[in-house]
């Protein structure tokens, strides 16, 4: 039944039934990382235009219509709290720009399982809205603030210098009020604030401070240059040099931050080594966008729509059969730690937004600066084992539409002289070789499913063999084409032809050399999946 409600209207997920799942099962992923972390993104707005982050004009904005509702924030967070979620971390864009972010925050207040709503905001508002905040409900806070000075501030921010005050009255008001200890982000770059470094650290000799140094990462159109990058290491390295009592200290469990301290100073320093060290094995953390899209990792470029479900009338267990879909689908590392791997992303931290980011690798491991699109998912998986017990399976492709598919596949033989000879003159003892080996390719491509353990049995409308001799390269080029109109491709039935034709060719032609040799099965091109493939090409000169 649920199966056929997904289909019906449209929701592009894989199903799987939540009815006998324990609580932990829901919201932890196929590496048993448990998910107790929600980042909600209230608004896509954001009141400064960070040059790392946005460009100065702006980005395009979703309709109104397409975010979510306060009411439909407050039934899906209700939802995840009920599986497992305790802490809430509201977000943007730039979360205060929201002109109801009080009553939203008060909402979740009365959410009784969650031990902490926290906040990440440019502290542009503080001194005005953080008391009603702390009375809704507020009780963490972050403040993203990636300058002490203010000509600095007004470069970063796009916006007058002045505003720096704002922000540093609004710090000192969280203190005041309770918040220990009070978070401030800040993306270290070479050549903008780096020269800062003791002054952030004197930040914390007197306040409950934890200023927490991100490595500076690949984001849409912001200019992205590894050489302003900071390793972690770096900069731990240069704050040695005025403290060189420097020394690590206990981090909180699933704490993205590697945490230091000067001993004897109030506050603290944090490390999130995005670029040089990941965190992944012990993320928790689940991000909803303001449009509605849940997104497992931030740099994962698949969402899976919350909303549209929400407001056709999905049930809590529907909704809970696409949440836990997607935290299944979440991969070990996100494709920034592996730095062969591209990715589109949507991006908040707080008060800064941007979207369709990717990073691209190039030689050496360093990353490319150019922006591409990437396709598909952002991390390779076998699709034929088990992501929780890793026991072997068969993909199920009932949710599949039947499609005209076609694969080519090619395979080589290297034959010696001898042998070349005797194929050219049909001299064999066992008969005509290419012939034989064509009808033996053909006669494979059908027992396809029989050979190899996980291949559906298709219905195949054709399977074309073909044969060739190469006189003056020693060798037997094989080609095989077949096409189904079925759920699944037809790869594996051409590869399977050229193989068993390939093999056919080994056996008639044994008894005169053992030096003939199969190389070179590659698949060349397929058509009519969810993805098309050409290979740029067959090699076929290739010696």
């Amino acid at each position: 039944m649920l199966l056929s409600t997904i289909c019906k209207n449209k929701w592009s997920v894989k199903s799987i039934s939540t009815k006998n799942s324990s609580l932990d099962e829901i919201l932890t992923d196929t590496f048993g990382r448990k998910h107790n972390y929600l980042r909600v993104s209230l608004t896509e707005r954001c009141n400064l235009r960070c040059e790392y982050c946005m460009p100065l004009k702006g980005t395009k904005l979703s309709e109104q219509s397409k975010l979510l509702s306060n009411n439909e924030i407050v039934r899906l967070v209700s939802l995840f709290a009920k599986y497992g979620v305790d802490k809430i971390r509201i977000t943007g864009g730039e979360p205060t720009v929201k002109k109801d972010i009080i009553q939203i925050v008060e909402s979740l207040r009365n959410i009784k399982t969650l031990k902490t709503i926290a906040m990440t905001t440019n502290g542009l508002t503080l001194t005005k809205y953080l008391v009603d905040f702390q009375r809704a409900g507020l009780n963490a806070l972050n403040v993203s603030l990636d300058t002490l000075q203010q000509n600095t501030y007004g470069k970063i921010t796009r916006r007058d210098g002045q505003l720096l005050k704002r922000v540093l009255a609004g710090i000192d008001l969280a203190l005041q009020l309770g918040f220990s200890p009070v978070k401030v982000n800040c993306v270290l770059m070479r050549g903008i604030n780096f020269d800062e470094l003791r002054d952030f650290v004197e930040m914390t000799r007197h306040r409950t401070i934890s200023y927490r140094f991100i490595e500076f990462m690949p984001f849409s159109m912001n200019d992205w240059d590894e050489k302003r990058m900071v390793p972690y290491k770096e900069a731990i390295r240069e704050i040695m040099k005025s403290y060189p009592n420097f020394e690590p200290c206990n981090n909180e469990p699933n704490s993205t931050s590697k945490m230091y301290r000067v001993p004897g100073f109030v506050g603290n320093i944090g490390f999130i080594s995005s670029m040089t060290e990941d965190y992944c094995d012990s993320c928790n953390r689940l991000r909803l966008m303001a449009d509605g899209n849940l997104k497992a990792c931030l740099f994962q470029n698949n969402e899976i729509s919350l909303r549209d479900p929400l407001r056709e009338g999905a049930s809590d267990e529907e909704l809970l059969d696409i949440i836990s879909n997607a935290v299944n689908d979440k991969k070990r590392k996100h494709a920034v730690a592996d730095r062969s791997v591209s990715v589109t992303t949507t991006v908040n931290r707080g008060g800064r937004f941007a979207r369709n980011v990717c990073a691209a690798a190039s030689g050496g491991g360093r990353l490319a600066r150019n922006v591409c699109t990437a396709s598909g998912d952002d991390e390779p998986r076998l699709t034929h084992v088990d992501r929780r017990s890793g026991d072997a399976r068969m993909v199920d492709v009932s949710g599949k539409r039947e499609t005209r598919r076609t694969a080519t596949a090619v395979a080589r033989v290297r034959l010696d002289a001898t042998a070349t000879r005797l194929i050219a003159e049909d001299a064999c003892n066992k008969g005509d070789v290419l012939s034989v080996a064509r009808l033996a390719g053909a006669c494979a491509a059908k027992l396809t499913w029989q050979l190899i353990p996980l291949c559906h049995q298709i219905r195949l409308d054709s399977v074309k063999v073909d044969a060739r001799l190469d006189e003056r390269g020693g060798r037997v080029r094989i080609t095989a084409t077949a096409v189904s109109t079925d759920r699944t491709g037809v790869e594996m039935e051409c590869l399977t032809a050229c193989t068993v034709a390939a093999l056919t060719v080994y056996d008639m032609c044994k008894a005169v050399s053992r030096h003939t040799v199969i190389e070179h099965v590659k698949l060349l091109s397929k058509t009519g999946g969810k993805t098309d493939y050409r290979a740029d090409d067959d090699d076929d000169d290739d010696d």
